[in-house]
């Protein structure tokens, strides 16, 4: 019997699952930020233990990591340059020319990666049609170097204009530079982000050279070790467009991976989602450090080319680093067990975007942490049954939970550590309530027709609040809910998707050149995909990003597969149409369309990818029907109402007890190794055949 395992690093904690059939070993281990690959092989170790087996029963590794998206908001990545066009090296600087929010006078834009010193200029020209107006200036390449050199710079991220349409300077730019400074890392933007835009294109190769030096040493220093350890399986590595590739194209593009754990919740949702024939769903993923949340409609996650990362201001669209690769969508909130609780300058309760991280963690973990978070407003609410906590593995100090509350919170305020937990805990609650809304609203959904699917490791805990605030009435907390985006990657396909721009008019639609467009991605594609999944079937999927002709951005429109004919463009243009009329309810008759950019995504699926979160590929009914006995009470606790401020003795089930069918009504608590689903008054939690909980508020 095959076994595979899928790791996750989070800012936290890091977690490890292990699969052997229908059996699922779970492990969550403190991440090690100065050396992540220790806190790997220490969980590794620990999971194998437990399940009995050996490095070499393992027949697949999976992986995910913050290590890129926290290289870039630390800004530890490495010194990193920028050769461009000349006339352009301010692109970075210039952006969008507006301001995220016009009315402050003191705003602050996101520094560039890459800083002016750093941004270097060549004569080059190539049009918009990928013709060369001005010859590559290699002599002026060549002069860079002493220049880089001096600059200690060890990546150089190559982006000129219009090197999307002929990237035959950049390659010649690389070529040059390769031959001078052989160990110097180079991004070209004509691979990495082959799109129009220069801005996004630009702060898109930045990024994967700021972070490929990392990445790359890395990657190399976790194989190294895994070999050492005896593993002799191939390791894949999660993107952020919710696919699996092999160690060298990570290494290769690593700004792929920067969404990487967060895609495999997404995943992970979706898995739920098919299990339980909920087309409607709304995912919660709450770890340690942020809370991400995730919109699937018919079974699908959200999909979007691009980004922003490192916001100088939360929520606030256009006050971040843009970056043009696919990824799922989803909007993400410095809300986690870790985030930090503090009083701003108006004396308001302020959670996040500041965390205290897996070191020193918050203050009940005991390892030095003195300032108050999520997971110590938690503890001091009695959500936390602290004889379980971690599986009893991990012993937490509450006292200390409460000292941090009332010396930042409770004693300006003149209130208690129980007040203080309820005030950091309705902060973090409405905010991740109002993320959800704006992001629902702006697609066009109602939050509250949605079932919503919460895990990791904080989820729990707040989901039930949070679909009060929502109107939502229906909750699932799947098994394993506590490392769910990492049980997400054991289900996620060997996959690669591209997008390339090639403006074409429909009303002279040319399909030769479109054909031999999508006919290089494949190959592109077709190498990534190989590399993790040698046969097997593909799975083709295209698509057009189009406009109307002198608006600013486009919509995402579905291909035909296979050799397009010049009957295609009636075809486009009848597509658009309706989904320009589903997104704005009407069209612009006699309009002018174009096509601005071409996609195409190619996959392959793992054996045991589509495989159910219970270990058999069958559907399950969201509930049974059939009584079960009630589950022996591991033990009672006070658990604090945060609408109410009162306390009140509840029942703590461990969830393993629970069997299908039973139906307890809150509030009452269940414990599980990962995580602890609070149940409060007003719901009702039953037991669906796949061993999910289903929590339905009371009419």
């Amino acid at each position: 019997m095959t076994a595979a395992i899928a790791v996750d690093i989070g800012g936290t904690f890091t977690d490890i699952v292990l699969e052997e059939g229908s059996r699922r070993v779970t492990i969550k281990t403190p991440t090690t930020p100065s050396a992540p690959a220790e806190g790997v092989m220490e969980g590794l170790s620990r999971v194998l233990g437990e399940a009995g087996l050996s490095a070499s029963d393992i027949t697949l590794l999976l992986h995910g990591t913050t290590l890129a998206t926290n290289a870039i908001l630390e800004r530890k990545g490495a010194v990193t340059a920028l050769v461009t066009t000349a006339g352009f090296r301010d692109v970075l600087e210039i952006g969008y020319e507006t301001r995220f929010d016009q009315y402050d006078l003191m705003i602050e834009k996101p520094a560039p990666l890459v800083p002016r010193p750093l941004r270097f200029a060549v004569e080059e020209r190539v049009d918009v049609y990928g013709n060369v107006r001005t010859p590559l200036s290699e002599a002026g390449v060549k002069t860079l170097v002493p220049q880089l050199e001096a600059a200690g710079v060890k990546s150089v991220a190559v982006a000129y204009l219009h090197g999307y349409a002929n990237d035959a300077h950049e390659q010649r730019t690389a070529e040059i530079l390769y031959d001078l400074c052989p160990d110097l890392s180079i991004s070209l933007a004509s691979k990495v982000s082959p799109e129009i835009r220069e801005y996004e294109r630009f702060t898109t190769a930045s990024a994967d050279a700021y972070v490929k030096p990392l990445m790359r040493r890395y990657l190399a220093d976790l194989d190294e070790r895994l070999h050492a350890a005896g593993f002799s399986c191939p390791t894949l590595m999660m993107t952020s467009g919710g696919g699996l590739c092999s160690l060298s194209s990570a290494a290769d593009m690593p700004i792929r991976l920067v969404e990487s754990g967060p895609a495999g919740g997404a995943i992970f949702a979706r898995t739920i989602a098919e299990d339980l024939d909920l087309p409607k769903t709304l995912s919660f993923d709450m770890g340690g450090t942020t809370a991400k949340i995730c919109l699937l409609s018919e079974f699908r996650p959200q999909m979007s080319r691009d980004f922003e990362v490192d916001r100088s201001e939360r929520y606030v669209k256009g006050s971040g680093l843009p970056l043009r690769i696919p990824v799922i969508e989803m909007v993400e909130i410095g809300a986690g067990g870790g985030s930090i609780a503090k009083l701003d300058a108006m004396r308001r309760i302020q959670v996040g975007p500041d965390s205290a991280g897996a070191d020193p963690g918050p203050a009940a973990f005991g390892k030095g942490g003195t300032a108050p978070t999520v997971s110590d407003a938690d503890i001091v609410l009695g959500r936390v049954p602290l004889a379980h906590f971690a599986g009893g593995d991990f012993t937490l100090e509450p006292d200390r939970a409460v000292d941090a509350l009332e010396k930042t919170i409770g004693a300006p305020l003149a209130i208690d550590a129980t007040a203080a937990a309820i005030g950091v805990s309705e902060v973090v609650d409405e905010a991740m309530a109002s993320a959800a809304r704006r992001h629902t609203i702006e697609r066009g959904f109602d939050a509250s027709d949605h079932t919503l699917v919460a895990f990791g490791g904080a989820a729990p805990l707040h989901a039930c609040r949070l679909a009060q605030k929502l109107g939502i009435a229906r909750v699932v907390v799947p098994p394993d809910a506590g490392v769910g985006s990492a049980v997400g990657f054991l289900r996620a396909p060997i996959s690669f998707e591209q997008v390339k721009s090639l403006r074409v008019l429909i009303s002279a639609f040319e399909a030769e050149a479109v054909n031999e467009l999508f006919g290089h991605m494949r190959q592109d594609a077709l190498a990534v995909v190989r590399a993790g999944a040698p046969d097997g079937p593909l799975t083709e999927r295209r698509t057009a990003y189009m406009r109307y002709v002198g608006q600013g951005h486009e919509i995402p429109v579905p291909v035909t597969d296979g050799i397009l004919g010049d009957g295609e463009a009636q075809t486009l243009r009848t597509t658009y149409e309706a989904a320009y009329a589903r997104q704005f309810r009407r069209v612009i008759p006699n309009a002018e369309i174009e096509v601005l950019s071409w996609g195409l995504a190619l996959q392959a699926e793992r054996p045991g990818a589509s495989v159910g979160v219970d270990g058999n590929d069958e559907g399950d009914e969201a509930v049974s029907d059939a009584a079960a006995p009630a589950p022996k009470t591991l033990e009672t606790g006070i658990l604090i109402d945060p609408v109410s401020g009162k306390g009140r003795e509840v029942p703590l089930y461990q969830r393993e007890n629970l069997t299908e069918g039973s139906l307890l009504e809150g509030p009452l608590l269940v414990a599980e190794r990962q995580t602890t689903t609070n149940v409060p008054e007003g719901f009702f939690v039953r037991v669906a055949p796949s061993g999910a909980l289903i929590l339905e508020a009371q009419p």
